[in-house]
């Protein structure tokens, strides 16, 4: 099986420092399949070809029992498509051979790495269970270009029909990283199979390549059950977990067909993580702040709302994570901003646990969803950092209502909403906690629910305002 990735970039040979593989060495590796082997066709200042051949020995499989344990009829362990056809093969061979590539680390070429790059990815014959239609929604909206041919069964007997093999090729404009994590991801969903067992750790894979674009995708259901192959427990602690990347409730992505079914209806519920922005948006709106920090920022959903209201003069998002602002950055589109709109944001990186100058003098503050994934040791030392000295007029903190995750049913009992949750609190808990930090740092504070408020357990978001007090 073949997959070429080519550019156009000047140099085009700055292609071997991005894969981490010498244009002028051919270069082979043992996988538990058969052997993979890398080298460039073509090497030239305009135009640069990588060429990954994956070798399957289709006995080894059978031997090996990572193949197909039988199609009916013993032959078919031996006789079929996985040795030719793009599959989870190719997959893992992709991500074996360009493992630092996937990360997007280039120590010689780091600028680059971060940087969009043109790419035309082909793909002689890709298994598509759901032909082009599939193919095209899956690719089009991360910004690829999609050309696919189809062949027939066999060209002597046309009545049989076409195959469900596409001749592929992705032109677009994208980050080398991001393509390849895209090909880790899709190939095997467009198979729909994969050669191996798929257990729990696949949904922290699942989770890493689709970081920065699946949390977004319209078809993120159907790519997260074919990933998983229909795996249904697997989907959904998957889907609960994009759901938190993606700022929107776990329960909403409970079953993808009903939600597809649904998405359309104007009585729709709005998504827990839209009232919890609005509520947010609200409150800071009533404080009358033209000067607004998101601490603790992720990949600015709040940023761009905040920037949104032109009641507000600055915008400052700072994230502990490189990467969440790495992307946040891409999705705020910060290249493309007029310099007027680049004056109203400051972003950079910053950890609330630690005095930062750059976070003092502020109207209001934000820290949405933020205080739970800080050790209960470390809340201290936030506390100090956010009413001592950054000491904004407002600060507005939510957090998950542990006693409602009884109404989540894809939760497990005990389970946080989060994997990197350090805590959850219950009413009276976070009651008890902004009451001390209000008295300890001159504030006053109200508490509010945001979501249903459920009789018995409570919204399943609570959120404190903290006004800082006039001084007479």
């Amino acid at each position: 099986m073949l997959l070429t990735i080519s550019t156009t970039h000047q140099p085009a040979g700055d292609l071997g420092f991005l894969l981490h593989k010498h244009p002028g060495r051919v270069q082979s590796f043992t996988e538990s399949v058969g052997t993979a082997h890398v080298f460039y066709p073509e090497d030239s200042d305009d135009r640069c070809t990588v060429a990954l051949l994956l070798e399957v020995d289709p006995v080894g499989l059978v031997r090996g029992r990572k193949g197909p344990s039988g199609d009916g009829f013993a032959l078919g362990q031996y006789v079929n498509d996985r040795p030719y056809a793009a599959s989870s093969m190719l997959a893992m061979a992709l991500k074996d051979v360009f493992r630092t590539a996937l990360t997007g680390r280039c120590d010689a070429r780091p600028e680059l790495a971060e940087s969009a790059v043109p790419l035309e990815i082909h793909v002689p014959a890709l298994p598509c269970r759901g032909g082009p239609e599939l193919l095209r929604r899956l690719f089009e909206p991360l910004g690829w270009r999609v050309e696919s041919q189809v062949s027939l069964l066999d060209p002597v007997m046309p009545q049989w029909g076409e195959s469900r093999y596409l001749d592929v090729h992705l032109t677009g404009d994208t980050r080398l990283a991001d393509a390849l994590n895209h090909l880790y991801v899709l190939l095997p969903v467009l198979d729909d199979a994969k050669h191996y067992w798929v257990s729990n750790d696949e949904v922290d894979k699942l989770i890493r390549a689709g970081s920065g674009w699946l949390s977004g995708h319209l078809e993120k259901e159907l790519i997260t059950r074919r990933y998983l192959t229909h795996r249904r427990e697997l989907a959904q602690s998957a889907l609960a977990r994009l759901a938190e990347v993606d700022d929107t409730e776990p329960e909403e992505l409970d079953n993808a067909t009903e939600i597809a079914a649904v998405v359309d209806e104007p009585d729709r519920p709005v998504p827990l993580a839209e009232q919890r922005r609005g509520a947010v948006l609200a409150a800071v709106r009533a404080s009358g702040a033209r000067t607004v920090g998101d601490f603790g920022c992720g990949e600015g959903v709040l940023v761009r709302e905040l920037l949104a209201d032109r009641g507000i003069d600055r915008v400052v998002a700072v994230d502990v994570s490189a990467r969440a602002l790495q992307i946040a950055a891409r999705k705020l589109k910060l290249d493309r901003m007029t310099e007027q709109q680049r004056t109203r944001l400051d972003i950079f990186q910053s950890a609330l646990t630690y005095r930062d100058d750059r976070l003092a003098g502020l109207d209001a503050a934000v820290l949405m969803e933020v205080i739970e994934h800080v050790d209960p040791p470390r809340l201290a030392a936030l506390e100090r950092t956010v009413f001592d000295h950054a000491a904004p007029g407002t600060v507005i903190v939510t957090t998950p209502n542990v006693e409602h995750n009884v109404r989540f049913e894809t939760l497990p009992a005990g389970q946080l909403r989060h994997r990197d949750h350090r805590f959850e609190w219950t009413r009276a808990e976070f009651g008890q906690w902004s009451d001390e930090v209000a008295n300890r740092h001159g504030y006053s504070v109200r508490r509010l629910p945001v979501g249903t408020d459920d009789p018995e357990v409570g919204a399943p978001t609570q959120m404190a305002v903290f006004a800082k007090a006039v001084a007479r």
